[in-house]
């Protein structure tokens, strides 16, 4: 006959349950993975798939029970990495959609909207344009292969333990945040200095002519230039992105390792 002792029971739950939080954390956070329009049973499903590959790989976890107090910590502070770790990514791609807010206040269509799935919230429509880009050039560089390599190792350099909260990673992952402006105006500087030109020449103009009625005319011109610049750098946004990729997931695995 069949029989489970609960010594067995705690140690298959143990070596399951901690790693699992962390990896759906993770996913549930990071990009693609993270929108609204991935099914909620898909991202739980992915989860235990990776989960049943990674935990035999983990090795020793502390001598806890899944339901007493110190399981219960170690559950969220598995929680945390997870989300710390997914948020790591989604700053990358919260850059992108800053520049695109830039660069449509600039042009003057700021007000054009759309509900963007990603934020789950409406966005200029230009920050979804280049979101999609970004999302569509984060599959076909294998992004997402790259972040899961690194959640993977993350095992490694942050071992499931009960006591994260005090790590330095903390602070990294908080400056880390300031990418956000960093690459959005980096991205964004194009176009933003480019329709700034054209404001200032359009302004002397009225200056020298008001005839002209440059009212009239000078939304039409600048969403003529700011459109104009956005299809020079579509060809370089891909390298700039795959450069921006590659950064955000080794900035990841530094967070990972800090954490410990």
């Amino acid at each position: 006959m069949f029989s489970v002792t609960y010594a067995q029971l705690n140690m298959w739950l143990t070596a399951f349950l901690w790693p699992f939080t962390r990896i759906l954390a993770f996913i549930a956070a990071a990009p693609v993975t993270g929108s609204t329009s991935f099914p909620t049973m898909a991202k739980i499903g992915l989860a235990a798939f990776m989960t049943l590959i990674v935990a035999p790989t983990i090795g020793p976890l502390p001598p806890a029970t899944v339901f007493s107090a110190q399981g219960i910590w170690i559950l969220a502070n598995q929680f945390l990495v997870g989300v710390a770790l997914g948020f790591s990514m989604q700053v990358v791609f919260g850059a992108i959609t800053g520049a695109g807010e830039l660069m449509g206040l600039g042009m003057g269509i700021g007000f054009a909207t759309f509900f963007d799935p990603q934020s789950d919230a409406t966005t200029p429509a230009l920050s979804t344009f280049l979101s999609t880009i970004a999302t569509l050039a984060f599959l076909s560089l294998d992004g997402h292969l790259q972040i899961i390599s690194a959640l993977v190792a993350s095992f490694q350099s942050v071992p499931v333990t009960a006591n994260l909260l005090a790590a330095p990673g903390w602070q990294m992952l908080a400056n880390w945040g300031a990418a956000v402006l960093l690459y959005g105006l980096l991205i964004s500087l194009p176009v933003v200095i480019s329709v700034l030109i054209a404001n200032l020449a359009l302004g002397i103009l009225n200056r020298a002519a008001p005839q002209i009625g440059i009212f009239q005319v000078g939304f039409a011109l600048t969403l003529l230039v700011g459109m104009l610049l956005i299809q020079m750098m579509i060809p370089n946004l891909i390298p700039l992105f795959a450069q921006i990729f590659n950064t955000s997931v080794d900035e990841m695995g530094r967070i990972a390792a800090a954490l410990r």
